[in-house]
């Protein structure tokens, strides 16, 4: 099931990383160039991204969980979840893309100072600040509290039974546990905590020039740092798979194998294939005797 969710969130990373070329053209220029529409779409994406993927760790923390605390009804669990996984996943999809109709509608290209921005723009609506105020409060709920107490839950929890578990390989999988919360919380909240106090200063009057340009410098630095998460989840949620790794090293070793045999015809991949076969058999050998472990 864990597989699906990571597939999922490969798939929201690779519609993010699209749209970055936009957004180094937009800081290189130093204005927005592209069209109104586009404005629109990149910064949508950019949100959908950031909202399904704290969606799917979420996803990831409850499989975890079910898998390694609830074991004796893990196969009933997740038995039923399977059968569901693409419901699941449509649902978070389908959330995602609600929390981030309100970037959809308010984001815009406009005039400003001279050049043009694609920023939000809330002059439409009656009450601007309590519309910037409910979109921020929607993005730190979904997009960094729940996950976080869902993540602090089910990983408590985990560790307490891999400890419970005295086994080596119980305690390599605690360490990529605390790997996974503190990456999550290095790289989100930074970023967060900009958004609250941005919020917070939204029904202040009297605020200065100087602290809103520091604060826009705070997110803009911030902001790469929570989207350094995106390059970091590969890493830790599947390079930490010992099956994953298994075949990622097949791959590697018969890319290097047709290389060889263009340069030298007669060489033999025999061997080669021998001790993957080998090494992928002793690591599905080791999933299976260890159901409940925290490899992917």
């Amino acid at each position: 099931m864990t597989d699906v969710y990571l597939l999922n969130m490969a798939v929201a990373d690779i519609l993010f990383v699209l749209t970055l070329p936009f957004w180094a053209v937009n800081h290189a220029t130093g204005e927005w160039i592209f069209s109104n529409a586009m404005c629109k779409l990149t910064r949508g994406i950019y949100a959908i991204n950031f909202n399904c993927g704290m969606l799917l760790l979420t996803c990831i923390s409850l499989d975890r969980y079910i898998a390694i605390v609830q074991a004796t009804k893990s196969f009933r669990l997740r038995s039923r979840t399977l059968a569901h996984h693409k419901l699941i996943c449509l649902a978070v999809w389908a959330v995602s893309i609600l929390i981030s109709s309100s970037t959809f509608t308010f984001n815009q290209k406009y005039k400003l100072q001279g050049g043009d921005v694609c920023e939000p723009r809330y002059h439409a609506v009656s009450e601007p600040i309590r519309w910037k105020l409910l979109m921020l409060g929607l993005q730190l709920l979904f997009g960094f509290f729940i996950p976080l107490v869902f993540m602090i839950f089910c990983y408590a929890f985990i560790v307490k039974t891999l400890v419970q578990a005295q086994n080596s390989k119980r305690h390599r999988a605690i360490r990529v546990i605390i790997a996974v919360v503190l990456v999550f919380l290095a790289c989100q909240i930074p970023h967060n905590m900009v958004l609250l106090v941005t919020a917070v200063n939204l029904g202040r009057t009297g605020r200065s020039c100087g602290s809103e340009k520091l604060l826009g410098y705070a997110k803009n630095v911030t902001e790469v740092l929570a989207f350094l998460h995106c390059c970091l989840n590969p890493a830790l949620y599947a390079f930490i798979g010992q099956k994953f790794r298994s075949y990622f090293l097949k791959i590697m070793k018969d890319l290097w194998c047709v290389r060889k045999k263009q340069k030298a015809p007669g060489f033999s991949c025999s061997r080669l294939h021998s001790d993957t076969f080998t090494s992928r058999q002793n690591s599905e050998t080791a999933d299976n005797d260890n159901p409940s472990s925290f490899t992917m």
